[in-house]
């Protein structure tokens, strides 16, 4: 999430609220945004059965990488150099007085696993999605075997994205030794994984970098006397209000916190005990709801289906879905020998692709001059990209017809509207209909 910069005057037009569930589960996982850690959506024991006489013979994957330690020290560092002057003139709270040991702790423990690399809780996640995948296709992963296809394993060639590679398919391996040798070398490829920082995202980077209407829009939502008050709000509960009067810089601060707050679940089997660094004690339910949305903001205007008049966030997200569409067909043709293709990448794609998808929860873009809210938007980081997030599809033939299931976190998912499936109500497509309403040839 972006530094804020200092308040600024602001429209009567921006006048957004939190949705009134602030307070129930869901909402305490929107507090996290992006860095939610990963739960698959559906019971496979729910998942429909395809038509009769149709087996699976392929299965493609796209997944971001799994839960990790933040990406560098810099909150910590922070919020520490308060709390250590705070400290030293007796101005801490009774409960500020244990923050800092436990950011100490928490630090060293992201050292320990390296800053942006995956944590315990992330392999886990990888090992036990890849897992599921196994045991919802034991007959394609036996065929695979049998037959001596291969598995294809590409990344975008970050230390994250190709150890959540690793862990997956040394997962798949360990269930079933005979697909090791199946398994090909891992091989990189940011054009496809990294697009955003590759040459198909030059367009993208410029938007970022340049764009007024994205820097007014971002800062119209994000400088308002909620987030000053949610701020002062959580630094009031670990320093005291003198201390936090004289802060130039409330929100940085505050922020910083709610950083920590964010990324400690992700951490949580590095914890003392497995129990968690309870980072939940510094930030209130309200407070975590208003900095989660302002992540979701930049994160949807930056990433996600962003104003409705452009497609800029997400065209880029092209590559990624003309392959899914490629490693098919091509399987379709026997032009390929690959039983199945397992990509990692990160949220940057994801969330484009999602919303090129028309993925639920990416349809609906933001009018210009109105700003992305909760209240009138079902977008949620929380839902579209957490931690090990993934889309999946499972083809199944017959005679030479070719089927596509879609697993979106591990859900059955309808494909956009406009897509027909073989029966009302069913997840299974036609290739030939997805290849229409998707407008390939």
């Amino acid at each position: 999430m972006r530094r804020l910069t200092p308040v600024l005057a602001l429209g009567a037009l921006l006048l957004t609220a939190l949705p009134a569930h602030a307070a129930d589960g869901l909402a305490h996982r929107d507090s996290y945004g992006t860095k939610a850690p990963y739960a698959p959506e559906q019971n496979p024991r729910t998942y429909q059965r395809p038509p009769a006489g149709f087996r699976p013979v392929f299965t493609e994957n796209v997944s971001r990488h799994g839960s990790r330690a933040a990406t560098d020290s810099e909150d910590g560092d922070l919020i520490l150099a308060l709390w250590d002057k705070a400290e030293a003139e007796g101005r801490l709270t009774r409960r500020g007085k244990e923050f800092g040991p436990k950011v100490r702790a928490l630090q060293a423990a992201m050292a320990k696993v390296g800053y942006g690399n995956l944590s315990g809780r992330g392999e886990q996640e990888l090992k036990d999605t890849a897992l599921r995948m196994e045991r919802r296709l034991p007959s394609l992963f036996g065929k695979i075997a049998a037959d001596g296809e291969k598995i294809d394993v590409v990344s975008s060639g970050q230390g994250r994205a190709v150890d959540s590679g690793t862990v997956f398919t040394d997962a798949l391996a360990d269930a079933d030794p005979a697909l090791k040798p199946l398994i090909g070398p891992a091989r990189t490829d940011k054009d496809l994984l990294y697009f955003h920082k590759a040459a198909g995202g030059a367009a993208y980077r410029d938007y970022i970098e340049n764009d007024q209407r994205l820097a007014t829009t971002l800062k119209s939502i994000t400088d308002r006397p909620r987030t000053h008050r949610a701020a002062r709000s959580v630094l009031r509960g670990i320093f005291k209000d003198t201390f936090v009067e004289q802060l130039a810089d409330q929100v940085p601060a505050a922020e910083a916190v709610y950083n920590l707050y964010a990324i400690a679940p992700a951490m949580s089997e590095e914890s003392p005990g497995g129990e968690g660094w309870g980072m939940e004690r510094y930030v209130s339910r309200s407070d975590a709801a208003w900095f989660g949305y302002l992540s979701d903001v930049e994160d949807f205007y930056e990433k996600g289906p962003g104003f409705a008049d452009s497609d800029i966030t997400y065209k880029m997200a092209g590559v990624l879905l003309d392959d899914l569409f490629k490693q098919v067909e091509a399987k379709r043709d026997g032009t390929s020998g690959l039983g199945a293709e397992l990509r990692f990448t990160h949220a940057e794609e994801i969330i484009p692709l999602a919303a090129l998808m028309g993925l639920p929860g990416s349809t609906e873009p933001a009018t210009p001059g109105e700003p992305y809210t909760y209240a009138d938007n079902p977008w949620r980081g929380a839902d579209v990209a957490p931690l090990g997030s993934n889309i999946q599809w499972d083809v199944y033939e017959k005679n030479g017809r070719y089927l596509v299931r879609m697993l979106y976190n591990e859900k059955e998912t309808a494909f956009k509207a406009g897509c027909s499936p073989v029966a009302k109500g069913s997840r299974f497509y036609d290739l030939d209909e997805l290849e229409r309403c998707f407008g390939r040839g």
